[in-house]
Formats: structure tokens, C-alpha cells, sequence
């Protein structure tokens, strides 16, 4: 059995404090969450490697355990027993079935398993490990929303196994995010109830394309307005806007609405921007009048051009 290095793993000192090591863990597993990087093997064995690094680290009391066992890992191991701590230290203790303590299921390495494993309690001085309480089954739905809705916040109001419940969403939300609803899935007998998860699905609104929290949207624009700029109304999801063009403005050139586009989730008063790329409109049907001025247009351009 390998020792495991929970501190690189989660690629902190061993100095480093409680805040630090819940920072790292929490960029790390967003990086290699299963529904960011879903097929990849790897990364999937990476995220439980992180996982179990912050089940250790994260908790004080392991995390000391873990510090005190070191480089005596291997004794330990030998012993065939659980990690008891310190001689005086008032420590962990097991009794029972050494089968519960090396039994569950928990997904861990087999050194979690054996110096953390087994679902400990607390009791008296110490902890003791005894069979986790059975947990029902995990439950599964969608929810169906517009951009608007994802923008403003709204509800449903769903019903799951027979029970209605009012599913809210945040500002913000991203489709294919999992609102994860606890103790609202199945029952268990002796147990705790399973887990609802909602995931949402944002219908696409003609006109915008999300990416992250950003907008983009394109913008028709007649040529004399791209020449000689002005003002023209834009479409956001709060309603038309003046934007502002400067003159001389060209084909597929982008311009940024700060704050004008998707709520940040989960932070107030926070948004993204809303980004316009300019599609110049070239006239069609020209009057004799028009082509006549278009004419002397050109003529003005080329004898510029020739003089420079």
C-alpha cells in the first residue's frame, strides 16, 4: 500500500492554514470535475485523489492524525489496525468487526481506508467506527427555463416521487448546471433520505449566444451610420439600449456593453458584458440620385488617394 501525499496533492505546505488548503481543493476540483472533463480517465482518478487529499486535510482532527502518522505510515500498516494516535493523545480507537473498518464502499484509497475509513463517530474521548446509516436512492430531473428566466431568477414547481416541490433557481444559471436538493430523493429504512438532483436546461434565445457570463449578440448596421457614426438601439435582456457608434466604423468590429450581460451566479450585483459585433448593411436598390452622389463620392476618394 502506497503512502499518500495529501499535501501535494492538493500542492500546499504542510504550514499551510485551513483557509489555504479549502482555497486550493476548491480550485482544483473545479478544474477536474467529472462534468467539466467527462470521459477523461485521468482526471476523473485525479478528482478523487483531491477528493480524499480534502477529507483528510479539510478536517483538523485527521488532518493532525495524518501529520502525527508521517514517515511511520508503514509501521502502522503492519500493525494491521487502525492509526490510534499519539501514546496519551487521546487518540482514535475501533472496536468491533475489523471487517467494518475496512469495508463500505467509500471510493477511497485503501491508506484512507485503513488509517481514516469506516464512517467514524464520535464517543467519549475518542471516535469509533461503526457501519455508515444506508442511504436511499438518489433521484433525477430536469427543468426547463428561458435565457429571460436564467437572467431574472424564477421557479418551478415540480413533482418528485408522488411530492411537489418548488425548485428555485438563482440569477445566473447556466445550462447543464445540477441543483442539487438534499434528503429529497429516495428513503431509506434506518437511513437518511437520497438526494434530488435538478438539471437545468436554458432554452437558447435567437439573438444572443452565452459564453459564460458574457453576451454577444450582432448588430445590423446601414453604411452611412458606420461611416459617419451616430446613435442606434441595441436589444439587451433588460430592453433597448443607445449605443454609441464612432465613425468610420468597420465591418465585424465588436463593441462592449460593460455590465450588460449575465448575472454572476451566486454573486449580487455582479455581471458580465454584452459584447455587439458591428455587420454593415451595404445598400441594394440605388436611385439614379444615389449612384449619381455615390459617383462623385468615389471620384472625391480616388483624387485624394492619387494626391497623397
Amino acid at each position: 500500500m502506497e503512502y499518500k501525499d495529501y499535501y501535494k496533492i492538493l500542492g500546499v505546505e504542510k504550514s499551510a492554514s485551513q483557509a489555504e488548503v479549502k482555497k486550493a481543493y476548491r480550485a482544483l476540483a473545479k478544474k477536474y470535475h467529472p462534468d467539466k472533463t467527462k470521459g477523461d480517465k485521468a482526471a476523473e482518478e485525479k478528482f478523487k485523489d483531491i477528493s480524499e487529499a480534502y477529507e483528510v486535510l479539510g478536517d483538523e482532527l485527521k488532518r493532525k492524525q495524518y501529520d502525527e502518522l508521517g514517515s511511520n505510515w508503514r509501521h502502522f500498516q503492519q500493525q494491521g489496525g487502525p492509526y490510534q494516535g499519539r501514546p496519551g493523545g487521546g487518540g482514535t480507537y475501533y472496536e468491533g468487526d475489523m471487517g467494518d473498518m475496512f469495508g463500505g464502499g467509500s471510493g477511497f484509497s485503501d491508506f484512507f481506508e485503513q488509517f481514516f475509513g469506516g464512517g467514524f463517530s464520535q464517543q467519549g474521548g475518542g471516535f469509533r467506527s461503526g457501519r455508515r446509516a444506508p442511504k436511499g436512492q438518489d433521484y433525477e430531473a430536469e427543468m426547463l427555463i428561458t435565457m429571460q428566466e436564467a437572467y431574472s431568477g424564477t421557479s418551478r414547481l415540480l413533482t418528485v416521487n408522488g411530492q411537489q416541490l418548488r425548485i428555485t433557481t438563482k440569477p445566473g444559471v447556466s445550462d447543464g448546471q445540477v441543483l442539487r436538493i438534499k434528503g429529497k430523493g429516495g428513503p431509506a429504512a434506518g437511513g437518511t433520505a437520497g438526494d434530488l438532483y435538478i438539471r437545468v436546461q436554458v432554452q437558447p434565445l435567437p439573438g444572443f449566444e452565452r459564453q459564460g457570463d458574457d453576451l454577444h449578440t450582432k448588430l445590423n448596421l446601414d453604411m452611412y451610420s458606420a461611416i459617419l457614426g451616430g446613435e442606434v438601439q441595441v436589444s439587451t435582456l433588460t430592453g433597448k439600449l443607445k449605443l454609441k457608434i464612432p465613425a468610420g466604423t468597420q465591418n465585424a468590429k465588436t463593441l462592449r456593453l460593460r455590465g450588460k450581460g449575465m448575472p454572476v451566479y451566486g454573486k449580487a450585483d455582479q455581471y458580465g458584458d454584452l459584447y455587439v459585433k458591428i455587420d454593415v448593411q451595404l445598400p441594394v436598390h440605388l436611385s439614379e440620385e444615389e449612384r449619381g452622389l455615390m459617383e462623385r463620392l468615389r471620384e472625391l476618394h480616388q483624387r485624394k488617394t492619387a494626391s497623397v
